[in-house]
């Protein structure tokens, strides 16, 4: 069963979906509307909450009180019951007491959370909180760095120092501090071990810089680097991946991965954190250069960063040589590699098929064609952004009650009707269209 549902951390949930009216939810059951929780996490349908009896979206309506959301209208982006933990909103609870009244699921496991938040817990998520944001609001102001400063590991090293119970990590909302501190300094967090391997092999070359962070430390250590970025942040300049109004830590030149490493060759090409499904940030910078070194920051193989092909190259051609792991926020794992070119190159002829018929799919897929699926559709089908998710009926089946229903009335369900006009597109003798795949690699 392919596993869609998930839970964000933190933050409201999102959706366009709201299921039947109100009025029609309140004839499906007497009881008074409550989330659905399997597993003690709350399950949610194209990102929203489902109520546990009719599978309709819910949204809370108070502490401990929950309403259907009405036909047509929009859930909110925002919502003051469910948003993040923060000190803003910590500062005003001046007691434990008012602190759950207010976030009741943070200490009741009957409401979803597999654990409760003490009294000890909450104070020490307080000082933690209360320390990271003086000192961030300190780094904020920061325009240079110095030979000692790496203030992205002291923040880093605040929220996540041992122990570090559930209760508290919650509290502190660790997926939006890393995107938080993302967005100011780099994806990965660069170490005094890391920055000196990256030294070993200077001069450097640093495609996708970002911020630019890792390059203005190396250079506070007297190491020659020069960074590239396709879009680097400014004022004017829009880059989804970091904050817009602020200046990069160093000075970033405009260009493609791609023509960086072709105007310098003579450089170590060093990649970090390049993003998962674009090979132009990855593969085509590393099958453009001609050096025999290559650093590399992010996960291996499978993880959140390199394209597939970017991976199978490395494996191909390419040799490891050197690993440092690097602190890492819940479920990555974050690592610098170095990795040595091979005396002989090796062609890729590693394929991607469909898992039915055999016939090759896109690079990267994973899954069923379309012809396949159009041959003999599953029980249920939904869209997940460019992938398609599969459940077989024996997984439908399993699924409680409100759950089928909700994915059954989701406006990303491909119906019957979706697979016949998919089918009618293709007249006889007509060239068949790429096939793709039946749902992504992660």
């Amino acid at each position: 069963m392919s596993q869609m549902l998930s839970r964000p951390a933190g933050g409201a949930f999102v959706g366009d979906y709201a299921g039947r009216d109100s009025a029609s939810a309140k004839r499906d059951h007497s009881i008074q509307p409550r989330p659905l929780v399997s597993a003690g996490r709350p399950v949610l349908v194209d990102r929203h909450l489902i109520c546990a009896a009719c599978g309709n979206a819910v949204e809370p309506a108070g502490p401990d009180t929950w309403r259907h959301v009405p036909r047509g209208r929009r859930l909110a982006g925002r919502s003051k019951w469910l948003s993040p933990l923060t000190l803003a909103e910590l500062r005003k609870l001046e007691t434990y007491e008012a602190f759950k009244a207010r976030f009741a699921t943070a200490v009741r496991s009957d409401l979803g959370l597999p654990f409760t938040t003490t009294e000890d817990q909450w104070r020490e998520a307080l000082r933690r909180l209360d320390l990271y944001e003086t000192r961030l609001h300190a780094a904020r102001r920061w325009r240079t760095l110095g030979a000692v400063d790496n203030p992205y590991l002291d923040l880093f090293t605040i929220l996540t120092a041992a122990p570090l119970p559930p209760a508290v990590s919650e509290i502190l909302d660790l997926r939006g501090r890393r995107r938080e501190l993302a967005a100011l300094f780099s994806w990965a967090i660069p170490t005094n071990e890391a920055l000196d391997v990256l030294a070993k092999h200077a001069p450097l070359l640093e495609c996708g810089a970002g911020m630019g962070y890792w390059s203005a430390l190396l250079q506070a250590r007297g190491v020659d680097v020069i960074a590239y970025d396709l879009a680097p942040p400014n004022a004017r300049a829009v880059n989804r991946f970091h904050i817009r109004d602020r200046k990069p830590w160093s000075r970033i030149r405009r260009g493609s991965s791609e023509a960086a490493v072709g105007r310098h060759p003579d450089r170590t090409l060093f990649l970090c954190w390049p993003p998962y499904e674009d090979d132009d940030a990855s593969y085509a910078a590393l099958r453009a250069y001609r050096g025999e070194i290559v650093i590399y920051v992010g996960e291996r193989h499978d993880g959140a960063t390199g394209s597939v092909r970017f991976h199978r190259e490395l494996r191909l051609n390419w040799t490891l040589t050197q690993e440092i792991p690097l602190p890492r926020w819940p479920r990555l794992s974050d690592t610098l590699m170095v990795y040595r070119r091979n005396v002989v190159r090796q062609p890729h002829r590693e394929r991607d098929r469909c898992f039915e018929c055999q016939r090759f799919i896109r690079t990267g897929g994973i899954g069923r064609c379309d012809r396949c699926f159009e041959n003999r559709p599953t029980a249920l089908a939904l869209r997940a952004g460019p992938h398609r998710v599969e459940y077989p009926p024996e997984a439908v089946d399993a699924m409680p009650p409100a759950q089928r229903r909700a994915l059954e009335a989701s406006p990303n369900r491909i119906s019957a009707s979706v697979i016949r006009r998919m089918a009618s597109r293709r007249s006889p003798g007509s060239p068949r269209r790429p096939s793709s795949p039946c749902r992504g690699r992660r």
